[in-house]
């Protein structure tokens, strides 16, 4: 067991590949991803998202994932490739890592949102609502 957030995400990033923008890129083309957003709402509401990405919060994630759940979101089906972000790739790490502990077996993690804007990636931004 992990004494640290550190070592949590270390063991995190040991058993899930991380990925650049580039291979997500190309993952999503082929068809078949579900990209996941783990930042909190407030994060996504400033920023925008991966385009057809799915926003669960970290604290959801099991919850969603889970075809037990009450809560299960009938996009997470384990034969789909999932590829997960958040805002600096400590929190993604930690959700790639339920996901595989889960039983999902083809999971990346392709870190910051900030890495995939920059690189040119489709963002969807939030809808002004006027307010």
């Amino acid at each position: 067991m992990a004494g640290s957030v550190k070592e949590m995400i270390a063991a995190a990033n040991a058993v899930v590949p991380k990925i650049t923008p580039a291979q997500a890129t190309e993952m999503m083309a082929k068809g078949g991803v579900l990209v996941v957003d783990v930042r909190d709402a407030p994060e996504v509401e400033k920023s925008g998202k991966v385009a057809g990405a799915v926003h669960v919060s970290r604290g959801m994630l099991e919850f969603r994932a889970d075809p037990e759940s009450p809560y299960h979101d009938k996009a997470f089906d384990k034969a789909k490739t999932v590829i997960l972000y958040c805002a600096s790739g400590g929190r993604s790490a930690l959700a790639a890592k339920v996901l595989k502990d889960f039983g999902y077996t083809q999971v990346f993690n392709l870190g910051a949102f900030k890495d995939w804007a920059e690189a040119g990636g489709a963002v969807e931004k939030p809808i002004d609502t006027g307010m």
